[in-house]
């Protein structure tokens, strides 16, 4: 096996970890950290885009893991299954987004420090187009607000933007500072 494959399965092995000890806490607390998932789907874009293969192979696992810790939290951990709606099937391309936004980076040829801002900008990018899939899939198909307009809707999302975008944002930056 190749030192590279090697390297690139070891970086897989490695967000698969993250996101299995971190699923389960959306937004993190004092004691626990915040849900990698965003991020995890980002890098795995980023540090697997040279090999197409690996880089698809790995996006379909990581959905599968993602699937697989929801069921055993909500059904065997008493994590709260209010996200298990119809509406779920809307995280394939939530993150498919964020896959993408990694992939696109990783394609590039960045080696300068300037490159760190489109670094940025496509964890910014990514990750805002995921929350916007995430939430408004979850307006229409969770059955959770047929009595709240969509402008109701719509005024309750800034709050939970931020906390959404820093999540990912701050394990990309870590990943980068690495």
């Amino acid at each position: 096996m190749q030192s590279n494959t090697k390297t690139q399965l070891g970086i897989f092995a490695a967000l698969a970890v993250l996101m299995a000890a971190t699923r389960y806490n959306h937004f993190g607390t004092a004691t626990a950290l915040a849900d990698a998932s965003l991020a995890v789907f980002f890098l795995a874009g980023l540090f697997l885009a040279r090999s197409p293969r690996l880089a698809l192979a790995a996006f379909t696992l990581l959905l599968v893991e993602a699937a697989v810790t929801d069921y055993y939290v909500t059904r065997y951990q008493g994590v709260s299954d209010w996200c298990m709606t119809p509406a779920y099937w809307f995280l394939i391309p939530t993150y498919a987004s964020l896959w993408l936004g990694g992939r696109w980076f990783g394609l590039r040829e960045a080696k300068r420090w300037t490159d760190l801002g489109l670094l940025a900008a496509a964890a910014w990018l990514s990750s805002t187009v995921a929350f916007v899939i995430s939430n408004v899939s979850f307006y229409l198909f969770s059955g959770r607000y047929a009595a709240v307009s969509a402008a109701e809707y719509a005024a309750s999302l800034p709050q939970y933007y931020l906390p959404y975008l820093m999540g990912c944002v701050t394990y990309v930056a870590v990943a980068a500072s690495v």
